[in-house]
């Protein structure tokens, strides 16, 4: 599975990079902090909402801690999804930079 640390997309953003970003965390969870522009699909309606990611040559999916998005790369893998990259750390980390 390929990663990406959260101080690395942070440092892309600030460049001006338009990234694509897929939260799969809970409602709640993204109500406390968001990043602007991402796309949110919790991980438990991924199997009746992959089909709304659109193709990229990168996505980096995140979540809380990176265990969610790891398990949603997984998923979205197996579903022929490719580009996908595992912020790991997640938000925890991120909310630390």
């Amino acid at each position: 599975m390929n990663t990406i640390t959260p101080s690395e997309v942070k440092q892309r953003l600030a460049k001006g990079e338009k990234l694509r970003l897929l939260d799969v965390r809970e409602d709640e969870e993204v109500a406390e902090i968001a990043l602007p522009g991402i796309q949110h699909i919790p991980l438990g309606e991924l199997p009746e909402r992959y089909n709304e990611i659109e193709p990229a040559e990168e996505i980096i999916v995140i979540c809380r801690s990176g265990n969610r998005s790891g398990k949603a790369c997984e998923y979205l893998s197996a579903m022929g999804v490719t580009g996908l990259k595992n912020m790991v750390g997640g938000m925890l980390e991120w909310e630390k930079l």
